[in-house]
């Protein structure tokens, strides 16, 4: 059974070619786009066995959507095609360097009607990390409650719980889901999150502060913080390192954060040090931007050794 398992959307996402911005486009690429299945690739690419749930419409796109996720060897067995909502699909235009737009059609897609009656928990029981973000529960109050569910569930079954907010506001429709957010972070076991969203939930820039608070939940081991190009910082209860970024060649930065988890997460799978697993994903983030779709430059186990014992000598 998987190492890992995750919940949550994955959306056809269209790219106009050329870097052009959509107003100006005639042809574009379909790839996906999806926290929790990055993650889940991304950790596949490097060895570990991995399961996406979720629902995706009974169309082409989520035909396109299935065939992508298992060709990167990732199971999606407990993924339902749903015949009565269509998948959503999203656009993403950049908008100069490093800095991209995206536009949802998401609403009332197959993904928003997950269901936790469906809920496979056998399957959730047998994972080692259970992989959730902040995206999944504000999509329904349905979605909400298949997260608190498979909460349960891990915690009943000593699991650990990997948790990254990934705040989208446009998803929040104004309404403010901080306490929801903090509430899953206070119940996970290992917390990756970005400096920024780190500033939004709990009122403060102090790294120190930050960490001294999100180690105030007793349930808390690894932690992660993310600050895309100016490097991380991790964490665990007694070892505070700084990870400087490892340099690339920047063209779009999304998928970045995932790819970081994605290589975090490995290094944790693998019983490494907290350092190690930082520097995993400081790899694997800065390879994912090298690209323009999420998920093409996330590296395998070997480019990953290579990369990362280079660095160690050189560092």
């Amino acid at each position: 059974m998987p190492d890992l398992v995750t919940i949550g959307e994955t959306m056809a996402v269209f790219i106009p070619d050329a870097g052009l911005p959509i107003r100006d486009a005639s042809c574009f690429r379909m790839r996906i786009a999806g926290a929790e299945s990055n993650t889940a690739i991304g950790v596949a690419r490097l060895g570990h066995s991995a399961g996406w749930i979720s629902r995706v419409g009974n169309d082409g796109f989520g035909e396109y959507i299935l065939k992508t996720i298992e060709n990167e060897g990732v199971d999606t067995s407990r993924t339902k095609v749903d015949n009565n909502h269509s998948t959503g699909i999203m656009f993403k235009q950049t908008i100069n360097h490093n800095s991209t737009e995206v536009y949802y059609y998401r609403d009332n897609s197959a993904a928003v009607h997950l269901s936790p009656s469906e809920m496979d928990t056998n399957y959730i029981k047998s994972a080692k990390i259970l992989h959730l973000t902040g995206i999944t529960p504000v999509l329904s109050r349905n979605c909400e409650e298949y997260i608190y569910k498979a909460i349960a569930l891990a915690h009943e079954n000593n699991i650990l719980i990997s948790f990254d907010p990934n705040i989208r506001l446009k998803l929040w429709k104004g309404q403010d889901y901080r306490h929801l957010l903090k509430k899953i972070l206070s119940d996970s076991d290992i917390v990756l999150l970005g400096l920024s969203e780190a500033s939004m939930l709990f009122d403060t820039n102090n790294i120190d502060q930050i960490i001294s608070t999100i180690f105030s939940y007793p349930k808390i081991k690894y932690l992660a913080i993310k600050d895309g190009s100016s490097g991380a910082w991790v964490c665990t209860r007694e070892e505070h390192y700084f990870i400087q970024p490892f340099p690339c060649n920047s063209v779009d930065t999304v998928g970045a954060g995932d790819g970081f988890n994605a290589g975090f997460i490995h290094g944790i799978l693998e019983g490494k040090d907290i350092k190690t697993c930082g520097i995993y994903g400081g790899i694997v983030g800065a390879l994912a931007t090298e690209t323009y779709c999420d998920i093409d430059g996330y590296p395998t186990i070997a480019k990953l050794n290579d990369l990362a014992s280079k660095y160690m000598k050189e560092g």
